[in-house]
């Protein structure tokens, strides 16, 4: 009698440099941990200068293989490339937990944990738009899935009004066939048709609103997937520290 064909779960989060719309850190670490996943596809991952970052410590402390592609340097208290006034830096720090919020330079960008064997791991280059301080990419996984190879490719798109759709079209070159067995998560800031519509063949697994998190109206992460993956469940998961709502999919690879 055959094996049931292999199930993977997946996740994609907005991690908002781990903390919260007033500046005040939360535990990324642990919300990676509610997420219960086989991959967490992770975006603004914040690495502060001399840190291993929480992408990394949450690799560390959950059990993953970590990928890593830092896309722009930061100041974590201001949001931006360049350094903040001391008076702004001592307005904004007012009334966050402890007394100050947390600060300093560092990197962000696309994170992948996996807990399955990596097979191989690509960067892919989108380009860097007028109007986005922050150059953009991709990762490109493929993990093996009881002998079945099984791409994972996790991005952070630049915002529609920034021209984004450029870089859709960019990624689209470098995505899998039809054919094999593939997810693509992150943050795209688009709308679900927009994907549906540029990427032909590939369909969403989880639909809801993701963004903002407190009150949310529209959904722009996504997780969309090949025709040889069938969904089993996707959710929309409860509010964390972040702006965004996570994505989680369980995802069955079909015996084609």
């Amino acid at each position: 009698m055959p094996s049931p064909p292999p199930e993977v779960s997946v996740a994609t989060f907005n991690t908002h440099w781990g903390v919260d719309r007033f500046r005040r850190p939360y535990d990324v670490v642990d919300a990676c941990r509610q997420l219960a996943a086989d991959v967490l596809i992770l975006q603004e991952a914040w690495r502060a200068d001399g840190t291993v970052g929480f992408a990394a410590e949450a690799a560390q402390r959950l059990g993953y293989a970590l990928s890593w592609l830092p896309l722009a340097r930061g100041d974590l208290l201001a949001h931006q490339r360049l350094p903040v006034p001391p008076a702004k830096a001592r307005l904004l720090g007012q009334g966050t937990r402890g007394g100050r919020a947390p600060r300093g330079r560092g990197d962000w960008g696309v994170a992948v944990l996996s807990r399955l064997p990596v097979r191989s791991e690509e960067r892919i280059d989108l380009g860097h738009l007028p109007l986005d301080p922050s150059r953009r990419g991709a990762l490109r996984l493929e993990l093996d899935v009881d002998g079945r190879p099984f791409t994972v490719v996790g991005t952070h798109l630049s915002h529609l009004s920034h021209g984004s759709l450029w870089q859709l079209l960019r990624l689209r070159r470098a995505l899998p066939g039809e054919g094999e067995a593939a997810v693509l998560g992150g943050d795209m800031n688009m709308w679900g048709p927009l994907l549906t519509t540029f990427l032909p063949g590939w369909r969403r697994s989880v639909r809801g609103r993701t963004w903002p998190a407190s009150r949310p109206h529209s959904q722009i992460d996504h997780l969309m997937v090949t025709p040889p993956v069938e969904v089993v469940s996707g959710r929309v998961m409860p509010r964390t520290g972040s702006d965004h709502r996570a994505l989680r999919a369980v995802l069955r690879l079909r015996r084609w």
